[in-house]
């Protein structure tokens, strides 16, 4: 199991480091997690990423500077931001996950194919268990995972 996860950790980075804008992980998966849930306030945010809502702010503020995220008032609740991706946000965000989507299904192609709808099976109900959100409809490739 750790090695499985010291290949995924590895697609995570390579895909990062091709990257002309420099984006850490964390950054990133802000960025993922923003794709995935449009118009979250901070305090959602931190709490979807597990973390305090300072440290949530100081990345915001790094994605804010780097034109990759928007923050617009609520207008339910105009003492409420709500966060969002910028079009260059979304293009990185896109860019990225098919890089990794590529190099993974590069991976799956190699597990002898009596093997890759288990693989498959047991990758989603792994990420089910961490609360890893569906992609979106149209984030979904062609070989259906």
């Amino acid at each position: 199991m750790l090695r499985a996860s010291r290949v995924l950790v590895a697609v995570s980075v390579r895909s990062l480091s091709a990257l002309d804008d420099a984006v850490t992980p964390t950054q990133f998966r802000t960025l993922v997690v923003l794709d995935g849930h449009d118009g979250v306030n901070l305090n959602q945010l931190a709490d979807i990423l597990g973390v305090n809502a300072s440290t949530a702010m100081r990345t915001i503020d790094r994605l804010l500077a780097a034109d990759l995220v928007t923050r617009t008032e609520n207008p339910a609740n105009r003492r409420q931001v709500l966060l969002g991706l910028t079009k260059q946000g979304a293009r990185l965000v896109a860019r990225v996950t098919s890089r990794r989507r590529k190099e993974i299904a590069r991976i799956v192609a190699a597990v002898p194919e009596r093997q890759r709808g288990p693989l498959v099976a047991a990758l989603r109900a792994f990420a089910d268990a961490a609360g890893e959100p569906d992609p979106r409809p149209d984030a979904v490739s062609v070989l259906g995972w």
